[in-house]
């Protein structure tokens, strides 16, 4: 995957149809073509990761913008700079959300625990600006408690089979010079025993209207050790749990096991865990 992360996704594929658009010297149509040349196109774009629900939400927002351009001009320009307008108020509007979750998120973990000085904590897959348009969810929680002073040290688990977190979350913190370490996804429960931790913290791939969260199958066994986790994420996130097997078990393209024995690569899980809402629906 070139982009991914449901955030990054939905950005990604808005401002690259703006750049096209933006690059029209001729479109001999109406502006009512013109809004269905933008619908067409976004539907084609959503075909491409139909389980980023970031990526349907917007387009869906994106068409009705410019179909109500259509329906107050005859002009065909004025219809894509719409479409250019409102994909770069969600590029702003994004980094602005994650910028406020962070804030928040840690705000919230201070409140919920007033006796830690300093937060030892640890976040799975990668919540950041390589998964967003900048900032991060869950990995702005961790960026914002490091600007505030109250970070002690930031432990992410590598994730597999795509090792997001080895790849992607520890570069991030790395580069901006957070104190980290990168443990193996078998070590977070022997971590947590001998490290007292002051919270998991992780984003959520989505989020039922009960609460229920779905997210990689790893923090099933982090919250099963009953350590305060925090959920972070905007207001938009419906499922798809099974993956692939080949993506666990093949190297370059080669079946490690030669089809010799069943394979099963559960990706997601469906969590019961949230018992409060850290966060509001503005943010």
């Amino acid at each position: 995957m070139v982009v991914r992360g449901a955030p990054a996704i939905a950005i990604a594929a808005a401002l690259s149809l703006a750049v096209e658009v933006a690059n029209f010297k001729d479109f001999n149509g109406t502006s009512e073509e013109a809004a269905s040349f933008i619908e067409l196109k976004l539907e084609y774009l959503v075909s491409s990761r139909p389980t980023a629900v970031n990526l349907s939400d917007a387009a869906k927002k994106l068409i009705e913008i410019t179909s109500n351009a259509a329906s107050t001009t005859i002009m065909p320009e004025s219809v894509f700079q719409a479409y250019i307008e409102a994909s770069e108020i969600m590029l702003d509007d994004d980094v602005a959300s994650n910028k406020a979750i962070g804030s928040y998120g840690s705000r919230f973990l201070q409140d919920q625990q007033k006796i830690v000085l300093r937060f030892s904590v640890l976040t799975h897959c990668n919540t950041g600006s390589l998964a967003t348009a900048g900032y991060g969810t869950a990995l702005g929680v961790i960026r914002a408690l490091h600007a505030e002073g109250v970070l002690e040290r930031a432990h992410c688990t590598e994730t597999r089979p795509f090792n997001q977190g080895s790849r992607l979350t520890a570069f991030e913190l790395v580069h901006d010079k957070i104190p980290a370490t990168l443990i193996a996804d078998s070590a977070a429960a022997a971590l947590m025993k001998e490290i007292r931790l002051s919270a998991v913290i992780v984003g959520a791939d989505r989020v039922a209207a009960n609460g229920d969260t779905a997210n990689k199958l790893e923090p099933i066994t982090l919250l099963h050790r009953l350590l305060p986790s925090t959920y972070l994420f905007p207001p938009e996130k419906k499922l798809s749990s099974r993956k692939d097997p080949q993506r666990s078990y093949c190297i370059h393209g080669e079946d490690l096991e030669q089809g010799v024995i069943t394979k099963n690569n559960d990706a997601f899980n469906i969590k019961d865990f949230v018992e409060k809402a850290a966060g509001k629906s503005t943010v």
